[in-house]
C-alpha cells in the first residue's frame, strides 16, 4: 500500500502547485481565454458572428461528432471563411485551451486533410485543413458560465467555463489518418503517436498472467465503443486493475493518462490530475483487445470512476486513430454546472 501511494503521489506531485495557488492559476488561465473568445468574436463580421455565437443553454453546445463536415452538419463559423486577422484571433482562442504540444497536436491533425486530399483526390469529401468551426456559448467573462467549441473532422474539443472555472475538456476527440505517413517528404510522421506507443508499452511490459487479465479480446473493434454518444455509461470492469500492477506498470499506466492530458493547458490539466488523485485510482482499469504487435488492428481503454479513455487503430489497414477523453458525469461540464447552481444562488 505504502509503494502504491508513493507512486501515486510522486506522479502527482505538481498537485502542490494546484493546493497551493490553485484560484490564482485558475482565474489567470479563465481571463486569458475570456479575453482571446471575446477579442475573437470582436474580430467577426455581424453576420460570422450570429453564425459563431449561441446562448449557453442551448442544445447546440451538447452535439458533437468527429466525422467529415460532409457526414455531420455542424453550426458554427469555419475558419475558410475567415479574413487573416479573424484566423489569428480563432489561433489565439485555440490556443488559449491547449499546451503548446496540443496546439501543434491539434494543427497537424488538421494538416493531414492535406495528405487525404492527396490520397482520394476529393473524390468523396472536400479534406480541407479549413474545415474546422468554432462556436462560442454565452458570453465570455471571467466569472460566468460559458464555453466554446472547436470541430471537424478528427478534432471535437468542448470547453466550459462554471463559475470563473473551466471544467474539464471533455468530449475531447483526436484523430490521425494517415496514423503514420508511409511515403513521401513526411514519411514516419505519426502525429498521434505518443498514444499508440504508450498504450502498446504498457501491455508489453505485462507478464503472462497480467496480460490474461488486460487482454479482453484477440479481436479489436471496429472503432471506439462510445462513438459520439452524448451520454455515455462505465463499461462492465474488465482489463487489469492498477492495484494488479507493479510500481514501473503503475507509473506507465500514468503516463499514459498523462499524454491524453498533456494536450490542454497545464492549469486544466493540473485540474483534472487534482480530481483524479482525489478520486479513488486503485479502481483505474486498463483494457487492450487486438494484437500487440505494431501495424496490426489494436485497441485500448482507461477506465476510472469519473473518466474514461479509449483509442482504437483498426481502419485503413490499422492506420487511422480514434481517441477520446470521456467523462462519466462530467461531459460538456454538466457535473460542475450542477454541482454550482447547487451552492451558488441564480436568479
Amino acid at each position: 500500500m505504502h509503494s502504491r501511494r508513493s507512486v501515486f503521489l510522486g506522479f502527482f506531485l505538481s498537485m502542490v502547485i494546484v493546493l497551493v495557488g490553485a484560484r490564482w492559476e485558475e482565474s489567470r488561465d479563465v481571463e486569458k481565454m475570456s479575453d482571446a473568445a471575446s477579442s475573437f468574436l470582436e474580430a467577426l463580421t455581424e453576420d460570422q458572428r450570429s453564425l459563431a455565437s449561441f446562448d449557453f443553454e442551448d442544445e447546440e453546445r451538447m452535439r458533437f461528432h468527429f466525422v467529415p463536415v460532409e457526414m455531420f452538419e455542424r453550426r458554427g463559423v469555419m475558419i475558410a471563411d475567415l479574413n487573416r486577422n479573424q484566423r489569428a484571433r480563432a489561433h489565439d482562442l485555440l490556443k488559449s485551451g491547449l499546451s503548446q504540444q496540443g496546439y501543434m497536436t491539434v494543427s497537424q491533425v488538421m494538416e493531414l486533410e492535406d495528405m487525404l486530399l492527396a490520397l482520394e483526390g476529393g473524390q468523396r469529401f472536400a479534406r480541407d485543413r479549413d474545415e474546422y468551426l468554432f462556436s462560442v456559448f454565452g458570453t465570455p467573462s471571467n466569472d460566468g458560465d460559458w464555453g466554446w467549441r472547436f470541430e471537424g473532422h478528427h478534432i471535437s474539443l468542448h470547453y466550459t467555463i462554471v463559475g470563473g472555472v473551466i471544467a474539464l475538456v471533455a468530449p475531447a476527440f483526436l484523430g490521425a489518418n494517415p496514423a503514420e505517413v508511409k511515403e513521401g517528404v513526411q514519411a514516419g510522421r505519426r502525429v498521434l503517436g505518443d498514444r499508440e506507443d504508450a498504450g502498446r508499452n504498457l501491455v508489453r511490459a505485462l507478464n503472462p498472467s497480467q496480460q490474461r487479465k488486460a487482454v479482453i479480446n484477440v479481436s479489436a473493434p471496429r472503432d471506439i465503443l462510445t462513438s459520439a454518444d452524448i451520454n455515455i455509461r462505465p463499461f462492465e470492469p474488465i482489463g487489469i486493475q492498477v492495484s494488479d500492477l507493479a510500481e514501473d506498470q503503475r507509473r506507465m499506466l500514468f503516463e499514459l493518462v498523462d499524454v491524453y492530458l498533456s494536450v490542454v493547458s497545464d492549469e486544466i490539466a493540473e485540474h483534472r490530475r487534482s480530481r483524479l488523485l482525489g478520486s479513488d485510482t486503485g479502481g483505474i482499469r486498463f483494457a487492450w483487445a487486438g494484437s500487440i504487435e505494431p501495424g496490426q488492428p489494436h485497441y485500448y481503454r482507461v477506465q476510472g470512476s469519473t473518466f474514461l479513455i479509449e483509442y482504437d487503430n483498426t481502419q485503413n489497414g490499422a492506420n487511422h486513430i480514434h481517441s477520446v477523453w470521456r467523462e462519466f458525469d462530467g461531459d460538456f461540464g454538466r457535473d460542475f454546472l450542477r454541482e454550482h447552481r447547487n451552492t451558488v444562488p441564480h436568479h
